[in-house]
């Protein structure tokens, strides 16, 4: 197969990944606000585990050859992607009753500047005075975007201004599990990464949910939420992953960045159908301003590298 067939594909997996997480934003998580936060996230991936085991348990074996950096890049990834990134999102969600999740999904969309601080801070690369530029904008935009012209209410815009702070978290945990998950794959195969990646993120929200005294939970969960457990796992859970890392295997990263951006656009259209929800003209503009930064942001960091 000729390198530009493999980027198509994989360009063609992301966007197929990122439109089928839109639609979950919309359709099938929302079914599931009657359970605590925490106990919904370790669902999301103990369910597609189980499953997960029945066609690649011979992955286990692979674990005699993993050296500490794999198991720490893995464990990289299923904390910040998996257990951190999803509990911040769906909380987000959960906080505005799925009321604004088009300003939710395009504020987690500003992962890309929080890429490029931490390698600034870890690997010592450069900032461009571009980076700032377009940086800046990005920020101020999301708060149009978030908050439109009026000045933030912190009495009646309370859980708008914390599901905003908990998307700006899930922003900077998917932006280092992109960059964790892009090392990763130089040594692993994508269906190995995905398979661990759930394993270990489902031990990791074990113990959260132990913590918090959530586990009892099970006994809140209706047949109705059993069956888009189901369906979000085959699906929109590990489905979409194993796209995703499938295609971020084929394409460079600014080629991944721009088609995850049709999450937060499947997200707004599905939105709007399902339903009638759809931003003001000066959202839509701060919108578009937003995703221009962050693909400005995204090319220049590829040149630079």
């Amino acid at each position: 197969m000729d390198d530009n067939k493999k980027r198509y594909i994989g360009a063609t997996a992301i966007i197929l990944a990122a439109t089928m997480w839109g639609f979950d934003g919309v359709v099938l998580t929302p079914r599931l606000y009657n359970l605590n936060v925490g106990f919904v996230v370790f669902m999301l991936h103990f369910v597609p585990f189980v499953l997960m085991n029945i066609f690649l348990f011979k992955e286990y074996k692979k674990l005699r050859s993993f050296t500490k950096a794999d198991f720490l890049v893995l464990g990289g990834i299923a904390f910040f992607g998996g257990a951190l990134g999803t509990l911040a999102i769906v909380k987000a969600l959960f906080l505005v009753h799925f009321d604004h999740l088009s300003i939710i999904v395009l504020l987690q969309k500003l992962q890309p500047i929080f890429a490029i601080i931490l390698a600034a801070i870890f690997l010592k690369e450069k900032i461009k005075p571009r980076f700032i530029f377009w940086g800046i904008l990005a920020v101020i935009a999301s708060y149009f975007l978030t908050f439109g012209f009026r000045k933030p209410n912190m009495g009646e815009d309370a859980p708008l201004i914390q599901a905003a702070i908990w998307a700006l978290v899930a922003a900077f945990s998917f932006g280092s599990a992109t960059v964790l998950g892009k090392k990763a794959l130089t040594r692993l195969p994508y269906y190995t990464t995905n398979f661990f990646r759930f394993g270990f993120t489902t031990v990791f929200m074990l113990i959260y949910i132990l913590i918090i005294g959530k586990l009892g939970e099970f006994q809140n969960v209706t047949p109705t939420n059993w069956i888009f457990f189901l369906i979000i796992a085959v699906t929109t859970g590990s489905g979409a992953i194993f796209l995703f890392y499938y295609g971020l295997n084929k394409v460079t990263a600014i080629v991944s960045t721009i088609c995850e951006l049709f999450f937060p656009i499947s997200a707004i259209i599905f939105d709007y159908l399902v339903n009638g929800h759809l931003l003001s003209p000066i959202q839509w503009i701060s919108a578009a301003i937003m995703i221009l930064a962050v693909v400005e942001i995204s090319y220049k960091r590829k040149k630079v590298r």
